[in-house]
């Protein structure tokens, strides 16, 4: 049976796409991977036709479906809203990336995400990621202090706002950047540690 990974935050702009691309990559070195988007924008089905690593399927109407799925691991990118099947997904994912940003907006803005895995009775197997974090910059203790009172672990990988990230889609993966292939692997690591 597939171990589910869903990629969610209600925010726009915080990298969801970018790092389900990058760890599906990641992970299709040793396993047999696909990503479903469900995302209406749809960027990640667009690569459906360029991805030769893993598969990219669009949106599954029948969610319950899924985890019968083919594949070792399917990761799930959602939309930047609180859609009518993130419910679902929260409930049969086997661990939820919340990705954020190291901003008091993109910090305010996940509380409604949290807040629904929390509904769901998924705390435990939440981890928030730190995305795109800009270089020469410290998290100051005020968002540490704020994310504390949600209960979820925090990722000890944090990923750097790097060019390398950026381009992965193109590449296929980030394996010409060391500091990103870096970064990719320690956060790998922390999540098949959480599933296995």
């Amino acid at each position: 049976m597939a171990k589910i990974i869903l990629i969610t935050h209600q925010k726009g702009g915080v990298g969801k796409s970018t790092l389900t691309f990058n760890l599906a990559q990641n992970f299709s070195s040793s396993s047999k991977v696909a990503i479903l988007d469900f995302d209406l924008q749809g960027s990640l089905s667009q690569l459906k036709e360029i991805v030769t690593d893993f598969d990219v399927i669009p949106f599954v109407e029948e969610i319950n479906s899924i985890s019968n799925l083919n594949y070792d691991f399917i990761f799930i990118d959602t939309p930047p809203y609180l859609s009518n099947h993130l419910s679902k997904l929260i409930q049969i994912a086997d661990l939820i990336l919340v990705p954020t940003k190291a901003g008091i907006l993109d910090i305010l803005a996940i509380k409604s995400t949290l807040k629904l895995i929390e509904h769901e009775h998924k705390s435990n197997s939440t981890l928030i990621v730190f995305n795109m974090i800009k270089p020469n910059t410290t998290l100051t203790q005020d968002i540490l202090i704020s994310l504390e009172e949600y209960n979820v672990p925090i990722a000890k990988t944090y990923i750097s706002d790097l060019v390398a990230f950026t381009r992965s889609v193109i590449l296929k993966g980030v394996t010409n950047d060391r500091n990103a292939k870096f970064q990719l692997d320690q956060l790998t690591k922390e999540v098949l540690f959480l599933l296995l």
